[in-house]
């Protein structure tokens, strides 16, 4: 391992260049890696290790949309793709990918097809940190452990695409073989990873169920409307304000903090926008951090992870979310939105 110094705080990493693809494929060379579901992780880490010369076989419900995508994308029903519990049986690898209610709606059914030494592997410490809530508790003769990839699916594949990888972070939370941190670090490496970090099946979920709700997301989402919106009010055409909200952020200012931090964003832009930025952020800041506080209290108890199991279970969820859905794509922000991309040059 790398030890590297994040903010004054030493940590060490895994790269590619220390746990290289070929020593990933030693430690798997006798495995059988098995991906349930093939909705959001699941085409992605099953392409990539594909491409990375690995058999895999996709477990998913049979002649469903995502059974449809999996065959689209080269799986073949009887020889690489299966329906889940045939799948399983075959695996000494099981990767976990179904959603977070797929996982507890299946996982009786899953849990019969686990043997002796099997893996199993998860992309998020959902299931088995509120195991109180899913009731996904595996038998103590199995390795379970996880790689969770810091970035969709589909940025999974596109960072493997262009030969970038995609962060991961890295946990054992059950080692019955005395391999299980050696196959967890293959698994990193041989879906594409850039680097891989330490973490424990707990950290990862609260972390993650924040962030989402939080700046990746939720708070983002929020506070672009409210800016919008805001302008809005005060008389700026949808055009001005969707571009000074969003389109500047997501073609410019965030790809100076991409390639070099927020400090070096800050002296690329005006001094005038240096000033106000400076001034202002400690105020965003200081005004967000209850609202925080409190979304980190309800992921840690548990409330959070209630209402997405309770809501995703729902046999009319796919129908209601269609319907959110569709109040943010015809809003006239993201109606904007949409003309605006129509006029970059590439989609021209």
């Amino acid at each position: 391992m790398a030890k590297i110094n994040f903010g004054g705080t030493e940590e060490e990493v895994i790269t590619s260049e220390e746990f290289t693809l070929e020593k990933a494929k030693e430690v798997l060379k006798d495995e059988i890696i098995v991906i349930l579901g093939y909705g959001v992780q699941g085409p992605a880490q099953a392409l990539n290790l594909k491409d990375n010369g690995f058999k895999v076989i996709i477990g998913q419900l049979e002649g469903d949309h995502y059974w449809n995508k999996a065959v689209a994308d080269g799986f073949v029903p009887g020889e690489t793709l299966f329906p889940l519990k045939e799948a399983a049986k075959q695996g000494t690898i099981i990767k976990e990918l179904l959603s977070d209610a797929g996982q507890v709606a299946t996982w009786p059914l899953i849990k019969e097809c686990l043997n002796q030494g099997d893996a199993l592997y998860f992309s998020h410490g959902f299931s088995i940190v509120y195991k109180e809530q899913t009731g996904v508790i595996p038998p103590d003769n199995v390795d379970v452990i996880m790689v969770a990839p810091k970035g969709s699916g589909t940025n999974v594949r596109r960072n493997f695409l262009d030969g970038s990888g995609i962060n991961s972070s890295f946990a054992v939370y059950q080692d019955y073989t005395g391999r299980a941190k050696e196959r967890t670090l293959a698994l990193g490496i041989a879906i594409g990873s850039g680097y891989l970090f330490p973490t424990t099946f707990e950290k990862e979920v609260h972390s993650d169920l924040t962030g989402e709700r939080g700046v990746l997301m939720g708070c983002l989402a929020g506070i672009m409307e409210a800016q919008y919106n805001l302008l809005r009010k005060h008389g700026h055409s949808p055009s001005e304000a969707f571009n000074e909200t969003v389109e500047e952020l997501t073609q410019s200012l965030i790809r100076l903090v991409a390639e070099n931090g927020m400090d070096w964003m800050f002296s690329n832009c005006s001094t005038t926008a240096q000033r106000g930025a400076l001034d202002w952020a400690p105020r965003f800041r200081d005004a967000v951090v209850p609202l925080f506080d409190e979304l980190y209290e309800r992921v840690v108890s548990g409330v959070e992870t209630k209402r997405v199991i309770e809501a995703n279970s729902a046999p009319d969820y796919l129908e209601k979310l269609q319907k959110e859905l569709d109040v943010i794509k015809n809003s006239e922000m993201w109606q904007a939105g949409a003309a605006v991309r129509s006029l970059r040059p590439e989609n021209r």
